[in-house]
């Protein structure tokens, strides 16, 4: 090829790749505060796409208790004040005072990875009768990362005007998250918000082989307290019926389709791991913000459990926003050693391994092939 025809090549060929290393961003606490809205991969998602499996009775059961919890959140705030009237849970004392709420004041989705527990969470926040600022939807994560940026004082005021409140993959990590978290939920039942959330872990079990839960066991109690347990049985509907994730690509191959996408970032995955580290789990969203793919190259194995709970962060906000992962190195089933697949976050892992692959999958159509990508 001559060099004149060579310089006619589209400029997006030669266009250099952005990198989440040379990231860091700051993320103001109006923002953490704008976004407790479901991510944009849930924008959609509504009750009636939720596709029950006719062999597995649970879900169509989740469905049905969420419709009817939904059409109970609503009216006009009581007394004027920000807790909304919830006729789920309220019910009338002498005098026509609000009497406290009987029994848990919450829906806690309980299973495996992949069952469609998201979708329902987002389902029912979608389908609630209450304005956006009005009801919150978040991930764990997000709500501990609120307190720490608003305080814990203004935290309960931002969320107290709220009707319903969302936490997607509820988790104790540790004693300190479950002291506050304890007394959070504690204070917005109080004022009237609705609970729900999701998790691979039943209520009265959560912390355990994290930390030492049987300390703590009067705070976990008390969480779980609040909630009623729908448990969601099923099979990872994102692997369901598709093929095997693509084996990941060879270096040159990564390089190359970072250099002709427009709007994707290439880094070396070791690197990567080393900048996470360096960057608040809350600001992970906002170090993709306008990337369109993913490219890493090198993955290897995660060598720590630290390391490895940051990645499942990443992780989940990459899902969240649809953003397919392009790699070369070991396949992402391998990203975690068998000790870490037994151990207390076991779960955690294997849902961060069920999204990258998903995301994997994904990343196909950016190789121009159709099948594997390897060469």
């Amino acid at each position: 090829m001559s060099s004149s025809t060579a310089s006619t090549r589209p400029i997006a060929e030669e266009t250099a790749p952005l990198s989440l290393c040379a990231r860091e961003p700051h993320v103001p606490a109006d923002r953490l505060v704008a976004e407790l809205v479901p991510p944009p991969r849930f924008d959609a998602v509504r009750f009636d796409n939720y596709l029950p499996d006719p062999a597995r009775p649970s879900q169509a059961e989740a469905v049905r208790v969420l419709r009817e919890f939904a059409a109970g959140i609503g009216g006009a705030p009581a007394d004027g004040g920000g807790g909304g009237v919830l006729r789920w849970f309220r019910r009338t004392g002498r005098g026509g005072r609000a009497a406290a709420p009987a029994g848990p004041r919450g829906v806690y989705l309980d299973g495996g990875y992949g069952v469609g527990k998201t979708h329902l969470l987002a389902s029912l926040w979608h389908a609630t009768d209450a304005p956006a600022e009005r009801k919150a939807f978040g991930t764990f994560v997000e709500l501990t990362n609120l307190v720490g940026a608003l305080g814990f004082q203004q935290t309960v005021a931002t969320l107290s005007g709220h009707r319903l409140l969302c936490i997607d993959e509820f988790e104790l990590d540790d004693p300190g998250d479950t002291v506050l978290v304890s007394t959070l939920l504690g204070r917005l039942v109080e004022e009237g918000v609705a609970l729900a959330a999701t998790s691979n872990t039943l209520p009265g079990k959560l912390g355990e082989g994290r930390f030492a839960a049987a300390d703590f066991l009067r705070e976990i109690q008390g969480l779980a307290a609040h909630f009623r347990t729908l448990r969601i049985d099923g099979e990872d509907y994102r692997h369901r019926g598709l093929p095997e994730a693509p084996p990941p690509c060879d270096d040159a191959t990564v390089a190359r389709v970072a250099h002709r996408t427009p709007g994707a970032s290439l880094d070396h995955f070791p690197s990567l791991l080393d900048h996470l580290a360096r960057v608040h789990p809350s600001r992970y969203g906002a170090l993709c913000d306008g990337v369109e793919a993913v490219c890493l190259t090198d993955v290897q194995p995660v060598p720590d459990q630290s390391t490895a709970l940051r990645l499942v962060v990443l992780a989940d906000r990459l899902y969240d926003r649809e953003v397919p992962v392009l790699a070369s190195g070991v396949p992402f089933d391998r990203l975690f050693g068998e000790e870490m697949l037994k151990g207390g976050y076991r779960k955690k892992y294997f849902r961060a391994i069920s999204r990258l692959t998903a995301l994997a999958r994904d990343a196909r159509r950016l190789t121009g092939e159709d099948g594997a990508a390897g060469a």
